[in-house]
Formats: C-alpha cells, sequence, structure tokens
C-alpha cells in the first residue's frame, strides 16, 4: 500500500486527521503541580505545529537527526512529531543513561539537535559535547535552574514555539511542504537496542512500520479514541513509541503522563486506564507491596483475603474467559469482588483495565495468574524493537501463562531446524544504522527476521511458546536441557526475590545468585525487630538466608515436574551482596539481565559455587547515584538447596 493506510503516510498526517475528526477530544493530560493539565487533538496540532515552525527558524533539515532526552511528557512527544513534521528523524534517549552512554548515541546518530526536559539532562549534554562534532543546538522545557547558562546554542522551549508562532506566515509555506513530502517508506523513528550483548544498534523503523503495526495491533484488541493509557516507560523504548505516538495516533485515544515517578502509583489510580502495559517487573513489584500490607493486616484482613484469593484462583479465569462456572461459585467470586478483588483493583489502579499486557522478559505463571484471577484481562505479547513490537498476541479468551499467543495480523512466523524464530512482516525495521553487517544477520533477503529466540509452535492452538533465548539455551554436561530463564521467573514470584541469575550450560548442575527485594525483606526484619545498617547487612542475615533457601526448594520441586526441565534445579546459591545495576552494566537500561557480563564480573563467585566451597570473600566496584565509583568487600555464604531425585534419562525415556 504505497499510499499509507487509509491514505494516512505519516504521524504528522495523522495528527491532522484527528484534529479535524477528534477535535474537541482530549489527547494529552500531565500531573503537574498535583493538578492534571490537558489538550485535546485541535491543542496538540497547535502546539506540535508551533514547535516545528521554530525548529525551521533554528534551521532543523530535512534528514537531521533530533535527539529527545526526559521523562513522559507531551511536550517531548510533540517534539517527536515536530521534528517529523520538518523531515527530521526523531531519537529518543534513555533519561537515566549516564553522559558516557549518551554520548555514544549523539555521536553514532551524529544529532545536531537535542531536546531535553530539564537542566539534569541539559547537563549531561553539555558534560560531553566538546566530543559531540556534529552538535549545534539544545532545546530545554523545564527553565528551572537555566537562568545563569550560556544560551548562544540553548533555547527555551517555549520561547522557541514562540518565535514559531511569530514566522508562522512566512514559514508555514516550508512546513507544509516538507510535512507532505513525507512518504510512507520514509524513517518515522530511530529506536537504540538495549545493547544486551555489546553496543546498542540504531533501529530504524518507517512510517509504514509505525502505522501498520499500530493499525494491526489496535484492531486486535479493537482498541478506539475513548481508551485511557498511562505512559510512564522509557521514551526510548520502542513499546513506549508504539503506544504513545503509533497506536494512540492510529485510534485517536488519550495518552496521560504522571507528575514523576514517585507519584506513578498515585496518578495510575486517579486515571485509572483503560488499556495499560507494564513490564513483568511492575507486576510483581506490585504483588510483593500487596503481599506486604497483607502481612501487616490484622488477622481477620488476612483470613478473608486468603479465603477469597483461593477462590478467584479457582474460578476468576474461567469467568474472565466466560466459561461455565457454577452459581455458587459465582455468588462467592461475586462477594469477593465486593470485599476484596474490587477494592484492590481500585487500589492498584486497575479497576478500568480492559486490556492489559506485559512483554520484555517472560512473567511468572503464578504472578501472571494472580492478576487474571483478580478480573483484570492481562495477557502476554511477544515483540521486538526490529518489529515495531508486535510478533504475537493472545486473543481473547485464548490467555494461558506458558504461551505468547498467535501471530499478530499481519506477522508470519516460521521455527528454524535450531528451534530460533523467525517472522517477518510490515513492522519489520529498515535497518541498523550504520552496520550493514548486522542488518544481514538479522534480516534475510526475503525480510525474515532472527530474533534470538528458541521456542516452538503449538500444532493444535498455534500459539507460539517461547523456551529462552537462544544463547541462554544449552545443555547441561549429561545432555539435559538448560533454560534459565524458566527458573528464573518461577524464582521472582517470590515477594522476597528480585532478581536471579541462573548458571549450568555445559555443568553437571545448576547454581544460581539471588538478589533479595530490599521493601519485602526489610519489611518482614523491621516487623520481627531484627537491626540492619545495609542491603548487604540483610541479605546475609542468617534467617534471610534460610527463607531463600526455602523458596529455591519449593520451586526445585515445582521444576521437578517438567520432564523437559527437571535437570534445571539449583543445587547451590548464594544470595549478593548488591543489587544488580544497569549503572554498573549488569542490566540493560530496560532491567535485562547482562548474563555474559555477569559471569564474567562476578566469576569468582561462579567458581565458588561449583567447588564446594562454604563461603568466598570477595570485592566489587559500583557505581553511585552521583557517578563516582567506589568498592564494596564482602564475604558471602554460599548455600546447598535440596534437589529433587530425576529418573535416569534412559529410564525416563522408556
Amino acid at each position: 500500500m504505497s499510499e499509507g493506510a487509509e491514505g494516512l503516510r505519516s504521524i504528522p498526517a495523522l495528527l491532522r486527521r484527528n484534529a479535524t475528526r477528534y477535535g474537541a477530544r482530549m489527547a494529552y493530560r500531565e500531573k503537574e503541580y498535583g493538578i492534571w493539565q490537558s489538550w485535546t487533538w485541535a491543542e496538540a496540532e497547535r502546539e506540535i505545529e508551533a514547535f516545528a515552525l521554530g525548529l525551521l527558524d533554528l534551521g532543523v533539515a530535512p534528514g537531521d537527526h533530533v535527539a529527545v532526552i526526559g521523562r513522559n511528557r507531551p511536550t517531548l512527544y510533540w517534539s517527536m512529531v515536530a521534528a517529523q513534521m520538518v523531515g527530521a528523524v526523531p531519537v529518543p534517549l534513555y533519561q537515566d543513561a549516564v553522559a558516557e552512554e549518551m554520548e555514544y548515541v549523539l555521536q553514532h546518530c551524529g544529532a545536531r539537535f537535542v531536546i531535553a526536559a530539564d537542566q539534569e539532562q541539559v547537563d549531561k549534554v553539555i558534560e560531553v559535547q566538546a566530543g559531540l562534532q556534529q552538535f549545534e543546538h539544545m532545546i530545554y522545557v523545564d527553565p528551572r535552574g537555566m537562568r545563569k547558562y550560556d544560551h548562544r546554542r540553548l533555547h527555551d522551549f517555549a520561547a522557541v514555539q514562540e518565535k514559531g508562532r511569530a514566522a508562522r506566515d512566512t514559514l508555514l509555506g516550508e512546513l507544509t511542504a516538507r510535512s507532505g513530502a513525507l512518504g510512507y517508506d520514509d524513517t518515522c523513528v530511530m529506536l537504540y537496542t538495549s545493547g544486551t550483548t555489546g553496543k546498542p544498534k540504531g533501529v530504524v523503523l518507517s512510517n509504514r512500520n509505525i502505522i501498520e503495526t499500530a493499525r494491526n495491533s489496535s484492531g486486535f484488541d479493537k482498541l478506539g479514541p475513548g481508551e485511557e493509557v498511562l505512559a510512564y516507560l522509557p521514551m526510548a523504548w520502542v513499546g513506549d513509541f508504539i503506544f504513545s505516538i503509533g497506536q494512540a495516533y492510529w485510534t485517536g485515544f488519550c495518552v496521560n503522563c504522571p507528575e514523576s515517578a514517585e507519584t506513578m502509583m498515585t496518578d495510575l489510580r486517579e486515571i485509572a486506564p483503560s488499556y495499560y502495559f507494564a513490564p513483568p517487573r511492575v507486576f510483581e513489584t506490585q504483588l510483593t507491596q500487596i503481599m506486604i500490607r497483607m502481612e501487616d493486616a490484622s488477622a481477620p484482613k488476612r483470613r478473608m483475603f486468603r479465603h477469597f484469593m483461593e477462590v478467584a484462583r479457582r474460578v476468576g479465569p474461567k469467568i474472565l474467559d466466560g466459561k461455565p462456572v457454577g452459581l455458587v461459585d459465582r455468588l462467592r467470586y461475586a462477594a469477593g469482588e465486593m470485599l476484596v478483588y474490587g477494592p484492590l483493583k481500585n487500589t492498584l489502579g486497575f479497576s478500568r483495565v480492559r486490556v492489559g499486557y506485559t512483554a520484555g522478559e517472560a512473567i511468572g505463571p503464578e504472578i501472571f495468574d494472580f492478576y487474571r484471577a483478580l478480573g483484570i484481562n492481562l495477557k502476554q505479547l511477544y515483540g521486538q524493537t526490529e518489529a515495531s513490537v508486535f510478533i504475537t498476541q493472545q486473543p481473547d479468551n485464548e490467555v494461558r501463562p506458558d504461551t505468547v499467543g498467535v501471530p499478530s495480523p499481519g506477522v508470519e512466523i516460521r521455527i528454524a531446524e535450531s528451534g530460533e524464530v523467525f517472522y517477518r512482516s510490515p513492522g519489520v525495521f529498515v535497518r541498523y544504522y550504520k552496520n550493514d553487517e548486522s542488518t544481514a544477520d538479522t534480516k534475510d533477503a526475503e525480510g525474515w527476521v532472527a530474533t534470538g529466540d528458541a521456542g516452538f509452535i503449538e500444532e493444535d492452538t498455534g500459539h507460539l511458546r517461547i523456551i529462552d533465548r537462544a544463547k541462554d539455551v544449552g545443555k547441561m554436561s549429561d545432555g539435559a536441557l538448560f533454560a534459565p530463564k524458566y527458573v528464573e521467573n518461577k524464582l521472582k514470584f517470590y515477594p522476597n526475590i528480585l532478581e536471579a541469575v541462573v548458571f549450568g550450560a555445559g555443568r553437571d548442575r545448576c547454581t544460581a545468585f539471588i538478589n533479595i527485594d530490599l521493601t519485602a525483606v526489610g519489611n518482614w526484619a523491621e516487623r520481627n525487630n531484627i537491626a540492619y545498617a545495609s542491603y548487604q547487612e540483610l541479605a546475609g542475615h542468617p534467617q534471610v538466608l534460610e527463607t531463600i533457601r526455602n523458596h529455591v526448594e519449593e520451586v526445585n520441586a515445582s521444576v521437578a515436574q517438567d520432564p523437559m526441565l527437571s535437570g534445571c534445579q539449583i543445587h547451590r546459591f548464594l544470595v549478593l551482596h548488591k543489587e544488580l545495576d544497569a549503572d554498573d552494566g549488569e542490566l540493560t537500561r530496560t532491567r535485562k539481565v547482562r548474563r555474559k557480563i555477569i559471569a564474567e564480573k562476578f566469576g569468582d563467585l561462579v567458581t565458588a559455587l561449583y567447588d564446594g566451597s562454604e563461603s568466598v570473600y570477595t570485592e566489587t566496584e559500583v557505581t553511585y547515584e552521583d557517578g563516582r565509583k567506589g568498592r564494596i568487600k564482602a564475604t558471602l555464604t554460599l548455600m546447598d538447596a535440596a534437589v529433587v531425585p530425576q529418573a535416569p534419562r534412559a529410564m525416563a525415556a522408556e
């Protein structure tokens, strides 16, 4: 479709349509100083046009890369669309990235212009600007703290808009010509991968990629202009771009921006979105908070919660999927809705969720089932930056925790002999910027993309099941299958466990690193009058270690029930003396474990887990919040865990 879906070939074209068709409907809300500010589609178009004219006045040329850095704010979303209107390419960056990480991306894309949310982001760019040969101008949104800065190449967002409005008569013709010239195969956005195995790669996505994917995925879940979403995930992540720009502009729904990370849960309750996305870690954290609150509740409340949650686990998913449930159970569930589930969903901000999704990492089945038991239509999708997000989605009434659904509309999937999943679709990326070799390695001449994940398609349902990252799936020394993520997700169901990293490829048994959840374990320590001065001290407490051992052994019993993966039971583990951190290179900015880096960095600890040591002394470099480096020292206790004996493999085969 060379003319684009419905003849709409770009995001600015969708903006014009929405301003005409949905002019009085809310397009954006932002909470500032405790008060929600709002803009209709007609008002948003005027704001975006004014800024686009201001960019023209500054000299932004077609093809320029315009970096956008900051938390979710309407002004930054407007900035990306305004950049598109003048023929430039928006490049959002992770706001929590340190200056050196930003320097790589800004250098790689050759950004001439940077739009920064506030003084913190401006300072990062100034710190590295000497190494940015093509950098010319920076625009800031929040003027606080900026008065005494050198403003020769620094501009106030509002002032740029005012200049644009003042020059409207002169520049509108040029803006109209540039916006009108945007083609379906022109670049819409460039997004950088999280870089789990090396330097981030710039993924070039076209208008066709974004609009076709937004159209198909919105139709799959019947999304319309009446939806409300909360935009709180990193703007540099492809998921936020497809939800908050792609689908929002295709359907005309409203994007709500919270005041800050600290107020996010309050803002979520106030908005009560109808369409919601969160990575597994968010759902895990919310479940941890629920369990902490129940531990602090009175005995009658704890008994009522446990009773009705048992009812919910048994019949909630069936009711959600429209399956037959007896009258008595329906009445019990209705009572639970009034006394437990309804108030709980309202507290979480999920009282109006019609469609909820999770993706990015596999979610633990127990966590997934908990939310669906409450009547929340939580589903899984499988996607990648290179796919413009959507590869598979779960249809209503076909939702299971062990699959990621069926191919999204327009997507084809095949499984290679190696077990690796391949796909092609209208959303398949154009190329990696300045990296033809990686492009050719990832996407073949027929448009098939290698996901790097191992999986299979169920013959009877057509659902895709992902086993693990292809590079992480391996064999143990006895030939048994090794799939670490499967075990890690089971461990993270426990509120006390924040993160887990399992080792075992090529070895005779599995071991694990574990991070405790400081909030959950700290709450337990306070209830039991256990004093501690730091994460490290609490992580090494004998009672904490014994509690984690119990969790590991319960997971072993569960893993043992799967004949294919029973060899992945954990024989030994340790609780790390520090939280895994993106600033220390152990996680990506999207909170994915960098398994290889962790194994190398903590090689002494891995060795100790396998050589029979009872304890191990270690020193680790850490990065503090202000960027300073330091070292922490610890002597860690190595713990054994009971495993469920397996039948000999030959007998199991019989």
